[in-house]
Protein backbone atom coordinates (compact mmCIF):
# COMPACT_ATOMS: atom_id res chain seq x y z
CA UNK A 1 0.00 0.00 0.00
CA UNK A 2 3.01 2.21 0.79
CA UNK A 3 4.56 1.60 -2.49
CA UNK A 4 0.81 2.26 -4.20
CA UNK A 5 0.38 5.54 -2.37
CA UNK A 6 4.46 7.14 -3.44
CA UNK A 7 3.46 6.16 -7.04
CA UNK A 8 -0.05 8.16 -6.86
CA UNK A 9 1.60 11.10 -5.20
CA UNK A 10 4.96 11.25 -8.31
CA UNK A 11 1.92 10.72 -10.56
CA UNK A 12 0.01 13.85 -9.36
CA UNK A 13 3.61 16.12 -9.66
CA UNK A 14 1.59 17.36 -13.04
CA UNK A 15 -0.05 20.74 -14.08
CA UNK A 16 -3.64 18.76 -15.16
CA UNK A 17 -6.14 20.52 -17.97
CA UNK A 18 -9.74 20.53 -17.94
CA UNK A 19 -9.72 17.52 -20.31
CA UNK A 20 -6.72 15.69 -19.50
CA UNK A 21 -7.53 15.87 -15.19
CA UNK A 22 -7.27 12.14 -14.82
CA UNK A 23 -4.22 10.14 -13.51
CA UNK A 24 -1.60 10.95 -15.70
CA UNK A 25 1.00 7.74 -15.13
CA UNK A 26 4.76 7.41 -15.33
CA UNK A 27 5.93 6.19 -18.76
CA UNK A 28 7.04 2.54 -17.82
CA UNK A 29 6.77 0.00 -20.80
CA UNK A 30 5.31 -3.03 -18.74
CA UNK A 31 2.10 -1.23 -17.32
CA UNK A 32 -0.06 1.18 -19.68
CA UNK A 33 -1.87 4.28 -18.40
CA UNK A 34 -5.00 2.25 -18.17
CA UNK A 35 -3.38 -0.23 -15.54
CA UNK A 36 -2.25 2.83 -13.66
CA UNK A 37 -5.62 4.24 -13.52
CA UNK A 38 -7.16 1.00 -12.62
CA UNK A 39 -5.02 0.13 -9.71
CA UNK A 40 -5.58 4.18 -8.70
CA UNK A 41 -9.15 3.00 -8.47
CA UNK A 42 -9.00 -0.12 -6.89
CA UNK A 43 -6.30 1.94 -4.29
CA UNK A 44 -9.20 4.77 -3.48
CA UNK A 45 -12.01 2.87 -3.23
CA UNK A 46 -9.73 0.26 -0.67
CA UNK A 47 -11.41 0.29 2.66
CA UNK A 48 -8.23 0.22 4.60
CA UNK A 49 -7.54 3.37 2.81
CA UNK A 50 -8.94 5.79 5.22
CA UNK A 51 -8.60 9.68 5.29
CA UNK A 52 -6.55 9.24 8.63
CA UNK A 53 -3.94 6.77 7.26
CA UNK A 54 -3.24 9.04 4.40
CA UNK A 55 -3.15 11.98 6.23
CA UNK A 56 -0.21 11.16 8.15
CA UNK A 57 2.09 12.01 5.66
CA UNK A 58 1.18 15.37 5.37
CA UNK A 59 1.17 15.50 9.72
CA UNK A 60 4.23 14.15 9.65
CA UNK A 61 5.76 17.08 6.95
CA UNK A 62 4.04 19.64 8.99
CA UNK A 63 6.08 18.10 12.27
CA UNK A 64 9.47 18.20 9.94
CA UNK A 65 8.22 21.76 8.43
CA UNK A 66 7.69 23.24 11.94
CA UNK A 67 11.01 22.13 13.50
CA UNK A 68 13.04 23.60 10.66
CA UNK A 69 11.49 26.81 9.16
CA UNK A 70 9.58 28.47 12.44
CA UNK A 71 11.62 29.75 15.76
CA UNK A 72 8.69 31.23 17.54
CA UNK A 73 5.22 30.40 15.99
CA UNK A 74 4.04 28.31 13.41
CA UNK A 75 0.99 29.86 11.29
CA UNK A 76 -2.20 28.00 10.76
CA UNK A 77 -4.67 29.40 7.93
CA UNK A 78 -8.16 28.09 7.60
CA UNK A 79 -10.19 28.65 4.91
CA UNK A 80 -13.28 27.19 3.23
CA UNK A 81 -13.42 26.54 -0.86
CA UNK A 82 -15.97 25.05 -2.93
CA UNK A 83 -15.97 22.58 -5.35
CA UNK A 84 -18.71 22.83 -8.19
CA UNK A 85 -19.29 19.76 -9.93
CA UNK A 86 -22.93 21.16 -11.11
CA UNK A 87 -22.23 18.91 -14.43
CA UNK A 88 -20.93 16.00 -12.68
CA UNK A 89 -24.04 13.95 -12.64
CA UNK A 90 -22.31 10.96 -11.41
CA UNK A 91 -21.67 12.35 -8.09
CA UNK A 92 -24.79 11.60 -6.90
CA UNK A 93 -23.40 13.02 -3.06
CA UNK A 94 -23.31 16.58 -4.47
CA UNK A 95 -25.29 19.30 -2.86
CA UNK A 96 -26.49 23.08 -3.41
CA UNK A 97 -24.01 24.72 -1.35
CA UNK A 98 -25.52 28.61 -1.97
CA UNK A 99 -27.21 29.51 -5.53
CA UNK A 100 -28.56 26.78 -8.16
CA UNK A 101 -25.28 26.74 -10.64
CA UNK A 102 -23.03 26.58 -7.67
CA UNK A 103 -23.74 22.06 -7.24
CA UNK A 104 -21.18 20.24 -5.10
CA UNK A 105 -18.73 19.77 -2.09
CA UNK A 106 -17.69 22.42 0.56
CA UNK A 107 -13.90 22.20 1.11
CA UNK A 108 -12.42 23.29 4.68
CA UNK A 109 -8.64 23.16 4.93
CA UNK A 110 -5.72 23.71 7.40
CA UNK A 111 -2.61 25.05 5.86
CA UNK A 112 0.55 25.44 7.81
CA UNK A 113 2.78 28.04 7.42
CA UNK A 114 6.25 29.58 8.55
CA UNK A 115 5.39 32.52 10.78
CA UNK A 116 9.37 33.01 9.90
CA UNK A 117 9.01 33.67 5.95
CA UNK A 118 5.64 32.98 4.97
CA UNK A 119 6.20 29.95 3.12
CA UNK A 120 3.54 27.06 2.87
CA UNK A 121 4.36 24.09 4.60
CA UNK A 122 1.69 21.53 4.67
CA UNK A 123 -2.11 21.33 4.72
CA UNK A 124 -2.84 19.53 8.54
CA UNK A 125 -6.34 18.86 8.51
CA UNK A 126 -9.27 18.90 5.77
CA UNK A 127 -12.68 18.33 5.66
CA UNK A 128 -15.27 17.61 2.66
CA UNK A 129 -18.91 18.20 3.23
CA UNK A 130 -21.27 16.26 0.93
CA UNK A 131 -25.11 16.38 0.78
CA UNK A 132 -25.21 13.73 3.85
CA UNK A 133 -22.19 13.70 5.20
CA UNK A 134 -18.58 15.55 6.42
CA UNK A 135 -15.36 13.42 4.94
CA UNK A 136 -12.60 14.81 7.86
CA UNK A 137 -8.93 13.83 8.41
CA UNK A 138 -9.58 14.51 12.23
CA UNK A 139 -11.84 12.54 14.31
CA UNK A 140 -15.20 14.07 14.18
CA UNK A 141 -18.77 12.43 15.90
CA UNK A 142 -20.21 9.54 14.28
CA UNK A 143 -23.54 10.69 12.42
CA UNK A 144 -23.17 14.02 13.47
CA UNK A 145 -25.45 16.48 11.93
CA UNK A 146 -23.00 19.08 9.43
CA UNK A 147 -21.83 21.64 11.46
CA UNK A 148 -21.29 25.43 10.44
CA UNK A 149 -17.93 26.82 9.47
CA UNK A 150 -16.76 28.32 12.33
CA UNK A 151 -17.96 25.09 14.59
CA UNK A 152 -16.18 22.43 12.65
CA UNK A 153 -13.08 24.97 12.65
CA UNK A 154 -13.05 24.88 16.64
CA UNK A 155 -12.98 21.06 16.69
CA UNK A 156 -10.18 21.19 14.20
CA UNK A 157 -8.42 23.65 16.21
CA UNK A 158 -8.56 21.97 19.22
CA UNK A 159 -7.24 18.87 17.64
CA UNK A 160 -4.70 20.66 16.10
CA UNK A 161 -3.84 21.75 19.43
CA UNK A 162 -3.50 18.20 20.49
CA UNK A 163 -0.75 17.24 17.85
CA UNK A 164 1.67 18.84 20.32
CA UNK A 165 4.04 20.70 17.51
CA UNK A 166 7.15 22.11 17.86
CA UNK A 167 5.75 25.52 18.06
CA UNK A 168 3.06 26.87 19.47
CA UNK A 169 0.11 27.50 16.42
CA UNK A 170 -1.55 30.74 15.71
CA UNK A 171 -4.91 30.44 13.75
CA UNK A 172 -5.43 32.96 11.35
CA UNK A 173 -8.83 33.49 9.87
CA UNK A 174 -10.90 35.72 7.90
CA UNK A 175 -13.04 38.20 8.47
CA UNK A 176 -15.94 34.69 9.00
CA UNK A 177 -14.10 34.59 12.43
CA UNK A 178 -15.43 37.62 13.24
CA UNK A 179 -17.77 35.74 15.90
CA UNK A 180 -17.13 36.85 19.87
CA UNK A 181 -19.64 33.35 20.82
CA UNK A 182 -16.29 31.38 18.83
CA UNK A 183 -14.02 33.52 20.15
CA UNK A 184 -14.29 32.99 23.65
CA UNK A 185 -14.55 29.32 22.66
CA UNK A 186 -11.08 29.69 21.63
CA UNK A 187 -10.21 31.91 24.40
CA UNK A 188 -11.57 28.98 27.08
CA UNK A 189 -9.19 26.64 25.19
CA UNK A 190 -6.21 28.83 25.40
CA UNK A 191 -6.34 28.87 21.29
CA UNK A 192 -4.01 31.82 19.78
CA UNK A 193 -5.95 33.42 17.16
CA UNK A 194 -6.05 36.37 14.52
CA UNK A 195 -8.78 37.22 12.37
CA UNK A 196 -10.03 40.53 10.60
CA UNK A 197 -12.97 42.43 12.27
CA UNK A 198 -15.91 43.47 10.78
CA UNK A 199 -15.78 47.43 10.60
CA UNK A 200 -19.46 47.39 12.37
CA UNK A 201 -18.49 45.40 15.70
CA UNK A 202 -18.01 46.67 18.43
CA UNK A 203 -15.05 47.22 21.21
CA UNK A 204 -14.19 48.65 24.04
CA UNK A 205 -12.10 51.65 23.73
CA UNK A 206 -10.97 53.44 27.16
CA UNK A 207 -14.00 52.25 28.62
CA UNK A 208 -16.21 53.31 25.64
CA UNK A 209 -17.77 50.82 23.43
CA UNK A 210 -17.47 51.62 19.90
CA UNK A 211 -17.59 50.46 16.48
CA UNK A 212 -14.25 49.49 15.16
CA UNK A 213 -13.41 51.52 12.52
CA UNK A 214 -14.30 54.72 14.62
CA UNK A 215 -11.14 53.59 16.88
CA UNK A 216 -9.16 52.85 14.13
CA UNK A 217 -9.80 56.72 13.06
CA UNK A 218 -8.31 58.08 16.82
CA UNK A 219 -5.26 55.59 16.68
CA UNK A 220 -1.79 57.07 16.05
CA UNK A 221 -0.04 55.69 12.83
CA UNK A 222 3.27 54.51 11.81
CA UNK A 223 5.08 54.40 8.57
CA UNK A 224 6.83 50.69 8.52
CA UNK A 225 7.57 49.48 5.21
CA UNK A 226 6.78 49.86 1.51
CA UNK A 227 4.65 46.78 -0.21
CA UNK A 228 3.28 45.46 -3.42
CA UNK A 229 -0.36 46.34 -3.87
CA UNK A 230 -1.74 46.20 -7.61
CA UNK A 231 2.00 45.96 -9.09
CA UNK A 232 2.77 49.43 -7.59
CA UNK A 233 5.19 49.98 -4.17
CA UNK A 234 3.14 52.19 -1.53
CA UNK A 235 3.85 52.32 2.34
CA UNK A 236 2.21 50.58 4.70
CA UNK A 237 1.03 52.25 7.90
CA UNK A 238 0.72 50.76 11.45
CA UNK A 239 -1.23 51.42 14.36
CA UNK A 240 -2.41 49.29 17.38
CA UNK A 241 -4.46 49.75 20.72
CA UNK A 242 -5.69 47.27 23.46
CA UNK A 243 -9.21 46.79 23.21
CA UNK A 244 -12.14 44.52 25.03
CA UNK A 245 -14.89 42.73 23.28
CA UNK A 246 -17.59 42.53 25.79
CA UNK A 247 -20.68 42.26 23.31
CA UNK A 248 -23.06 39.50 23.17
CA UNK A 249 -22.88 36.73 21.43
CA UNK A 250 -25.69 36.17 18.64
CA UNK A 251 -26.05 33.10 17.15
CA UNK A 252 -27.05 32.39 13.59
CA UNK A 253 -31.08 32.71 13.37
CA UNK A 254 -31.24 30.61 9.68
CA UNK A 255 -33.32 27.52 11.14
CA UNK A 256 -34.90 28.78 14.62
CA UNK A 257 -34.80 32.60 16.52
CA UNK A 258 -32.25 32.20 19.19
CA UNK A 259 -31.66 34.92 22.05
CA UNK A 260 -28.57 36.44 22.54
CA UNK A 261 -25.57 35.18 24.78
CA UNK A 262 -23.81 37.09 27.44
CA UNK A 263 -20.46 35.91 27.88
CA UNK A 264 -16.47 36.95 29.87
CA UNK A 265 -14.97 39.78 28.71
CA UNK A 266 -11.93 39.34 26.06
CA UNK A 267 -9.14 41.16 25.99
CA UNK A 268 -7.39 41.72 22.81
CA UNK A 269 -5.43 44.22 21.19
CA UNK A 270 -6.49 45.61 17.46
CA UNK A 271 -3.75 46.37 14.70
CA UNK A 272 -5.14 48.88 11.92
CA UNK A 273 -2.46 47.68 8.76
CA UNK A 274 -3.19 50.45 6.32
CA UNK A 275 -2.23 50.77 2.82
CA UNK A 276 -1.50 54.62 1.33
CA UNK A 277 -0.51 56.13 -2.06
CA UNK A 278 1.97 59.22 -1.92
CA UNK A 279 -0.90 61.69 -1.98
CA UNK A 280 -2.67 60.07 1.26
CA UNK A 281 -5.28 57.89 -0.17
CA UNK A 282 -6.31 54.85 1.68
CA UNK A 283 -5.76 51.96 -0.65
CA UNK A 284 -6.66 49.59 1.81
CA UNK A 285 -7.61 49.04 5.18
CA UNK A 286 -7.55 46.05 7.98
CA UNK A 287 -8.91 45.96 11.27
CA UNK A 288 -7.31 43.01 12.91
CA UNK A 289 -8.07 42.11 16.40
CA UNK A 290 -5.65 38.93 18.14
CA UNK A 291 -4.75 37.91 21.55
CA UNK A 292 -1.25 37.38 20.52
CA UNK A 293 0.53 40.22 22.64
CA UNK A 294 3.92 39.16 22.47
CA UNK A 295 4.80 40.16 18.49
CA UNK A 296 5.12 43.52 17.47
CA UNK A 297 2.01 45.05 15.31
CA UNK A 298 4.16 45.17 12.02
CA UNK A 299 4.50 41.11 12.63
CA UNK A 300 0.38 40.52 13.21
CA UNK A 301 -0.13 42.17 10.21
CA UNK A 302 2.60 40.37 8.09
CA UNK A 303 1.10 37.17 9.21
CA UNK A 304 -2.36 38.40 7.98
CA UNK A 305 -0.82 39.66 4.82
CA UNK A 306 0.67 35.54 4.44
CA UNK A 307 -3.02 33.97 5.17
CA UNK A 308 -3.45 34.65 1.15
CA UNK A 309 -1.37 31.44 0.85
CA UNK A 310 -3.93 29.36 1.47
CA UNK A 311 -5.89 31.59 -1.63
CA UNK A 312 -2.37 30.24 -3.40
CA UNK A 313 -3.12 26.54 -2.49
CA UNK A 314 -6.71 26.66 -3.60
CA UNK A 315 -5.64 27.82 -6.71
CA UNK A 316 -2.60 25.66 -7.65
CA UNK A 317 -5.44 22.50 -6.59
CA UNK A 318 -8.56 24.05 -8.73
CA UNK A 319 -6.93 26.15 -11.74
CA UNK A 320 -3.17 26.50 -12.11
CA UNK A 321 -2.24 22.39 -11.18
CA UNK A 322 -4.20 19.95 -10.66
CA UNK A 323 -7.73 21.00 -12.17
CA UNK A 324 -9.42 19.57 -9.35
CA UNK A 325 -13.43 20.64 -10.32
CA UNK A 326 -12.64 18.50 -13.09
CA UNK A 327 -12.14 15.22 -11.18
CA UNK A 328 -13.85 12.36 -12.50
CA UNK A 329 -14.37 10.51 -8.80
CA UNK A 330 -17.59 9.45 -8.47
CA UNK A 331 -17.94 10.15 -4.63
CA UNK A 332 -17.20 12.62 -2.10
CA UNK A 333 -15.04 9.98 -0.19
CA UNK A 334 -12.89 9.27 -3.28
CA UNK A 335 -12.22 12.93 -3.97
CA UNK A 336 -11.05 13.58 -0.36
CA UNK A 337 -8.32 10.43 -1.15
CA UNK A 338 -7.26 11.79 -4.24
CA UNK A 339 -7.07 15.07 -2.83
CA UNK A 340 -4.64 14.63 0.03
CA UNK A 341 -2.59 12.50 -2.42
CA UNK A 342 -2.44 15.61 -4.64
CA UNK A 343 -1.43 17.77 -1.13
CA UNK A 344 1.40 15.39 -0.90
CA UNK A 345 2.28 16.43 -4.49
CA UNK A 346 2.47 20.17 -3.23
CA UNK A 347 3.91 19.61 -0.08
CA UNK A 348 7.32 18.41 -1.92
CA UNK A 349 7.02 21.19 -4.22
CA UNK A 350 7.01 23.20 -0.92
CA UNK A 351 10.04 21.46 -0.35
CA UNK A 352 11.91 22.56 -3.16
CA UNK A 353 10.79 25.68 -3.52
CA UNK A 354 12.03 26.90 0.40
CA UNK A 355 15.52 24.76 -0.10
CA UNK A 356 18.52 26.86 0.34
CA UNK A 357 21.93 26.73 -1.03
CA UNK A 358 23.66 26.63 -4.87
CA UNK A 359 21.96 23.06 -5.65
CA UNK A 360 19.08 23.79 -4.79
CA UNK A 361 18.91 26.77 -6.46
CA UNK A 362 20.52 24.88 -9.46
CA UNK A 363 17.92 22.27 -9.49
CA UNK A 364 15.04 24.80 -9.59
CA UNK A 365 16.17 26.31 -12.86
CA UNK A 366 16.39 22.75 -13.93
CA UNK A 367 13.12 21.54 -12.99
CA UNK A 368 12.00 25.58 -15.08
CA UNK A 369 13.96 24.71 -18.36
CA UNK A 370 12.22 21.27 -18.36
CA UNK A 371 8.62 22.74 -17.49
CA UNK A 372 8.89 25.00 -20.76
CA UNK A 373 7.59 27.64 -18.17
CA UNK A 374 8.01 31.45 -19.42
CA UNK A 375 8.47 33.52 -16.12
CA UNK A 376 7.87 36.88 -15.40
CA UNK A 377 10.27 39.22 -15.28
CA UNK A 378 12.56 38.91 -12.18
CA UNK A 379 10.83 35.66 -11.50
CA UNK A 380 12.42 33.10 -10.81
CA UNK A 381 9.93 30.41 -10.35
CA UNK A 382 6.46 29.67 -9.86
CA UNK A 383 5.02 26.44 -7.42
CA UNK A 384 3.21 25.60 -11.00
CA UNK A 385 5.94 25.32 -13.42
CA UNK A 386 8.16 23.49 -10.90
CA UNK A 387 5.04 21.03 -10.47
CA UNK A 388 5.44 20.36 -14.34
CA UNK A 389 8.97 20.85 -14.41
CA UNK A 390 9.19 17.81 -11.62
CA UNK A 391 7.08 15.78 -13.61
CA UNK A 392 8.58 16.14 -16.54
CA UNK A 393 12.37 14.97 -14.54
CA UNK A 394 9.97 11.80 -13.16
CA UNK A 395 8.72 11.40 -16.41
CA UNK A 396 12.69 11.54 -17.57
CA UNK A 397 14.39 8.89 -15.20
CA UNK A 398 11.32 6.33 -16.06
CA UNK A 399 12.41 6.15 -19.38
CA UNK A 400 15.89 5.95 -18.74
CA UNK A 401 15.42 3.09 -16.12
CA UNK A 402 13.03 1.33 -19.02
CA UNK A 403 14.32 1.87 -22.24
CA UNK A 404 18.05 1.19 -23.05
CA UNK A 405 20.00 3.78 -24.83
CA UNK A 406 20.52 1.84 -27.72
CA UNK A 407 16.48 1.94 -27.74
CA UNK A 408 16.27 5.20 -27.26
CA UNK A 409 18.98 6.31 -30.01
CA UNK A 410 16.57 4.40 -32.18
CA UNK A 411 13.79 6.31 -31.45
CA UNK A 412 15.51 10.06 -31.43
CA UNK A 413 16.60 8.90 -35.11
CA UNK A 414 13.05 7.91 -36.02
CA UNK A 415 11.70 11.04 -34.40
CA UNK A 416 14.62 12.99 -36.85
CA UNK A 417 13.11 10.94 -39.38
CA UNK A 418 9.42 12.58 -39.20
CA UNK A 419 11.08 16.25 -38.25
CA UNK A 420 13.18 16.48 -41.70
Amino acid sequence: MSRRYEQLVKEHTNSTETLAAGLRALPKESKSSFASTQAAWRFYQNKNVSLEKLSEPLLDAAHEGVSSHCTQYALCVHDWSRLNYRKHTSKEDRYQITHKTDVGYDLQSSLLISADTGKPIAPVAQRLVTADMSHATYPTEENSPIKSHLDEVTDCMKWLEAQEFKKPLIHIIDREADSIGHIRQWEKNKIRWLTRSRVSSRIEYEGKSMRCENVAEQLHFTRVRKVNYKGKLHWQWIAETPICITRQAKPSQKKQKKPAVSGVPVNARLVVSRIQSDSGEILANWLLISNVMDVKAEEIALWYYWRWQIESWFKLLKRAGHDLESWQQESGSAIAKRLLVASMACVVVWEIASAKGESAEAFRDFLIRLSGRQMKYKVRYTNTALLAGLWSFLSMLEVLQTWSAEQLEEMKEMAEYFFS
